[in-house]
């Protein structure tokens, strides 16, 4: 089904990530859906030990590396740090040789540099949609996140 989700060029993808980990820090899983002219695709996986931000970038990161050639994307994120770390943030922490504000260093480093690297090829829409709002899509990578924390939890392989 990749391929199907591919698209020419210039092609429009929705997608819907989202990720978490009980407790936070912890064990965590991540989810994608990825749709394309009637085709959908789920991603998911997940981390023994790591926080809701890692899960929240892996799904962004996947979902965009899970497509092949250049598209337009509509990504739908629960999460304002990715939203805004893509959209805000990165310039700056770019520009500081990857240190925030302060002059740290940016946190959850290597996920950043995958989520940028990975959409530099696409046109990428960022939008932020409220959590456990009843957002078909968001629910339901809800869902696939925290299947694929129990998973890991019970030793089962996805």
């Amino acid at each position: 089904m990749s391929e199907d989700l591919s698209g020419p060029a210039g092609a429009e993808v929705e997608i819907w990530t989202d990720g978490g980990c009980k407790p936070n820090p912890g064990p965590g899983g991540w989810a994608a859906l990825l749709r394309f002219r009637g085709h959908e695709r789920e991603l998911s996986g997940g981390e023994a030990v790591t926080t809701n931000n890692r899960m929240e970038l892996t799904a962004a990161a996947e979902a965009l590396e899970a497509l092949t050639r250049p598209c337009r994307i509509v990504l739908h994120t629960d999460s304002e740090y990715v939203r805004n770390g893509v959209t805000r943030w990165s310039t700056g922490w770019v520009r500081r040789n990857w240190r925030n504000a302060s002059g740290d260093p940016v946190a959850n480093m290597d996920l950043w540099r995958r989520v940028l690297d990975a959409a530099k090829r696409h046109e990428v829409e960022w939008r932020w949609v409220r959590g456990h709002s009843g957002d078909p899509q968001n629910e339901r990578v809800d869902r696939l996140a925290t299947e694929a924390r129990l998973a890991l939890e019970s030793g089962v392989c996805r």
